[in-house]
């Protein structure tokens, strides 16, 4: 099974990189605690708090396992080579949505860096599949559930 390329902000690969840490230091230290203490209340075969150790361990293991590919798996975008001359992934985006006479800000992120709270968008989303390549001042269409959105592009930065 062929691998597929985790596209990642150096800050998106650090945040990982983090969680990562966090999850095979503190986070299987805290359910060994808790599996140790499940082992002291006896029977195993009645012990909910032991189940429920085991499982948040075996939880953990596959978000470990799952974040180490996605490092492996990792393409830093290169702050040096994103430009300003089309959307690419890392690009901040001002546009105009036309349909409700809104400005609104849009990150270029790779899927892993969604966060829909701080207006990153994935390059996969239907709207940053339609920017990826506009040029600022171009109207692009977007196909929604609600039907077809418009957007004009105002600017694009680093």
């Amino acid at each position: 099974m062929e691998e597929k390329e985790v596209i990642l902000t150096q800050e998106g690969y650090d945040n990982l990189e983090k969680e990562l840490n966090y999850l095979k230091t503190d986070k299987r230290a805290e359910i060994a605690e808790r599996i140790k203490i499940a082992l002291g209340f006896g029977d195993l075969s009645e012990n909910s708090e032991y189940d429920e150790a085991k499982t948040a361990q075996a939880e953990n293991e596959v978000k470990i396992a799952e974040l180490e590919n996605k490092l492996r798996n990792a393409k830093i975008i290169d702050e040096k080579e994103i430009d300003t001359e089309t959307v690419q992934i890392g690009n901040v985006v001002k546009v105009h949505d036309l349909d409700f006479d809104e400005k609104i800000e849009y990150t270029i992120v790779g899927s892993t860096e969604v966060n829909l709270v701080e207006n990153k968008i994935s390059n996969e989303s239907p709207l940053g599949k339609a920017l990826i390549g506009a040029k600022k001042n171009q109207t692009i269409e977007v196909q929604a559930p609600a039907g077809t959105m418009k957007y004009k592009i105002i600017s694009i930065k680093k």
